[in-house]
Formats: C-alpha cells, structure tokens, sequence
C-alpha cells in the first residue's frame, strides 16, 4: 500500500491511497467468506460453504462490490494509523481507479485532530488562594442552623415583620390568573423578600381568616419579561400567623447540633469545616486557572466539527438546567435579551464551545507530552465504583459494561492526572 498526504487546512488532510495485487486478492478472500455465509450451494450446509466453492456461486457484481468495500476499509483505517492522523470523523472516500485484481487508487478525506503548539506549561501565573476563614462566616453557618431549630408559636394577632404566614393567592394579569402566580397554603416569612416589593408588605397586619386583594407592580426588570412592569391583582386569603422564636446561641443549643458540649466546640467544628471546603474550592480554582492560562498560550487550529459538537452539548445542559426551574428555552432568550437562538449562539455559546473545545485539544496533547496513561487496573477500579453508585439502578450499572463508556471513562481519567500534574509542575 502507498500514501501519500495532502495537507488541505489545519484541520483537514486527504490521503491518497493506492493498492496492490495482493492486497487486492487478500480483500477477495474475506469478501467471499463473508458473501460464503448467505449463499445455498447443494450438498453444504448454509454457513458452511467453501470460499473457493462460493466463487462459483456468487455474483461477479456483488463480489466486486464487496471486494472494494473491504479493500477501503482495511486500507483507510491502516493509512491513518501509519501516517498517525487521528480523524474526527469517517473519511469521505472517493474511488480514482479500480482495476478488479490488478489496482485500486482512492482518496480519503477527514477532518482531524490538529497539531498543538503549546505553551509553557511549567511556569503559569495562577496561585492557589490562601483558604481563610473569618468569623462572620462560622456566624452565618450558625444563623442558618439555628432557622432550623426556630419555634413556631400560633399567633392570635396581626401578622409583622419576622412572622410566618400561611396563606392561599392567586394573581391575575387584566383579570385572567398568570403562570407560576398561585399557591395553596403556602409558607412566608414577612421580611424575607421572596416575593416582589409591596406583597409582603401588604399582607402584614392581616389576621388569620383574613381575605384580600393586593394591587402590585412587577418590577421593570423582572427576570420574565412577559410580566416586568405588569400591573397585576394577587387575591391573598391568610390561615395562619406562626410566630417565630430562635433558640438562644448557649452551649444547649451546641448539644443539639452535634456531639458537642460547648459553644465553642461547634465554632472550632464549622471553620474546620469551612476551612476544608475553601481549599477544595482552591484547588479547583487553580485547576481551572492553570488550564485557562496554559489554553491562551497555546495554538491551535479549532474544527468546526468539534465546535458544533459542543454547541450541542450546551443546548441540551442549558436546557435541562432550564426545564429543572421550571423555565423555558425561549424565556431564557428573552430575560438574556438575545434576539434569537442565533444570537444566543454567537454571543453566548459559541465563545464557550470554542473554550472547551481548545482545552480539551491543549489538555490531550499535553497528557502525550507528559506521557500521562491510565492501567488497566486503575479503568477497572474506577468502573466498580460508578457500578457501586449506581448499583440500585440496573439498567444504568450495565451502560459501564460498554466499551465506548469504557473509553470515555479512560479519557476523563486520563484528563484529571493532567491537569493534577500540571498543578504539581507549577507548585
């Protein structure tokens, strides 16, 4: 077999591909041991037909027709392989001259991996950040706990500031009730600001068996543009006002949150909790940094195929996201003011698919450099911990049976002993 490259873009070569009588004839046996297996030959059992007595049987069309699939098949993915291009895609193949037994010229193009020149990976910029942690953040954590514990107490009296109200609404837009405007013995806190301005307000120094109308507002910049500035009506009818009493911030209340005795003790247990969260949260800051950094001082070429592939990819995640907080794809357009999916693309997702997809590029070249692998050992081990995450679900444990899921696992790992090496080069 000859090969020869032609280098059509940074992205995009074609081989051209020439073969030889043996080749040839090498293609035809397999060709009639496959075309063997459908044939009925008198005296053989299907299946089991000779490829010399198949010969016999055969259309000379049909053989001649598998011979070229075969011998292109073989022959691509071996051109590929000796001349080490990685396509992206399957090549478009393009017969330039087949001579049954004697010759068979084609070419092949495919868009493929490009080459990385990459930048100096051993002496980037981005530090970790020092993981401190201050006193108003252990009281934070103290105040949501203690919510938690708070005492509801029946209130005969008006609703104020800091109470909780159970209550019935409905809103309607010129007469007709809105998406998302009503709720049945729904759970406020007056003074949290959970709905929009003037309801809360509205709604204090009412009495349970109270009912009422509040007319509001939307605020001009509210997230759903449908009813940003929209004048609306919400029919308000209160069950019941719970007055709410925090617990007292003693060592009684450090006993309730744990193993502890004293005050003290439940401070110095959330820092170090705090203080174990932010060096995580450091070291995947530093993560991303290095890789951010190491991809702008890298060049490459970006394939328009890879760049649509995640385009794709964020579609779907944005929409998930979307669907999960009950929104839609095309509310999300217009709360973002894009005028379109098109301009979404351009001025949102495409800048991003271009950024994943450089650093994946970066990160893959870089782990041939450092010679980064994963064993056999450590893809198996890792395979039997997502299997045990996902034992309860059977038919989700059986996909980690699969080959490609097999590779994609290997990829991943194989990236994240980059990008730790990497941290380890510019500790």
């Amino acid at each position: 077999m000859k090969t020869t490259v032609k280098k059509l873009s940074d992205t995009k070569v074609q081989l051209s591909v020439s073969l030889e009588p043996s080749e040839l004839a090498a293609a035809e046996q397999v060709s009639l041991a496959k075309l063997a297996r459908n044939i009925k030959v008198p005296g053989f059992r299907k299946g089991k037909v000779p490829a010399s007595v198949a010969a016999k049987h055969v259309s000379p069309s049909a053989l001649q027709e598998q011979i070229l699939e075969n011998a292109i098949s073989k022959a691509v993915a071996e051109a590929f392989i000796n001349e080490d291009i990685q396509a992206l895609e399957r090549p478009n193949v393009e017969v330039k001259k087949f001579v049954p037994g004697a010759e068979l010229e084609f070419t092949a193009e495919a868009v493929v991996v490009p080459p990385v020149k990459l930048g100096d990976y051993k002496n980037l910029k981005a530090k970790k950040a020092a993981a401190k942690v201050e006193a108003s953040e252990v009281n934070e954590v103290i105040e949501r706990i203690r919510q938690s514990y708070v005492k509801k107490t029946e209130a005969k009296r008006a609703a104020k500031n800091g109470d909780e109200v159970i209550i019935d609404f409905t809103g309607k837009k010129n007469g007709t009730a809105f998406d998302g405007g009503s709720a049945k013995d729904f759970a406020l806190k007056l003074g949290s600001g959970q709905f929009i301005p003037g309801f809360e307000e509205g709604v204090a120094g009412h009495k349970a068996g109270d009912e009422f109308d509040l007319e509001l507002t939307f605020p001009k910049d509210y997230h759903a543009k449908e009813m940003a500035g929209q004048k609306v009506v919400f029919s308000v009818k209160l069950h019941k006002v719970n007055e709410l009493e925090l617990p007292k911030l003693d060592d009684e209340f450090a006993a309730k949150c744990g193993p502890f005795t004293e005050m003290k003790e439940l401070k110095a247990d959330i820092k170090r909790e705090l203080a174990e969260q932010k060096k995580r949260e450091a070291e995947e800051k530093l993560k991303d940094e290095l890789v951010s950094e190491l991809t702008e001082l890298s060049k490459v070429a970006l394939p328009e195929l890879l760049i649509k592939d995640q385009l794709r990819s964020i579609k779907q995640d944005l929409m998930q996201n979307l669907a999960y907080r009950g929104l839609s794809f095309d509310s999300y357009l217009s709360s973002q003011k894009f005028k379109d999916e098109d301009d979404w693309q351009q001025k949102e997702a495409r800048p991003t698919a271009k950024k994943r997809v450089k650093a994946g590029l970066v990160l893959a070249e870089l782990s041939k450099v450092l010679k980064i692998e994963v064993s056999r050992e450590e893809l198996l081990e890792q395979i039997s911990v997502f299997k045990q995450q996902y034992g309860k679900d059977a038919k989700t444990a059986a996909q980690f049976d699969n080959p490609e899921v097999h590779r994609d696992i290997a990829n991943r790992m194989i990236t994240d002993k980059t990008v730790d090496k990497l941290v380890k080069l510019n500790s």
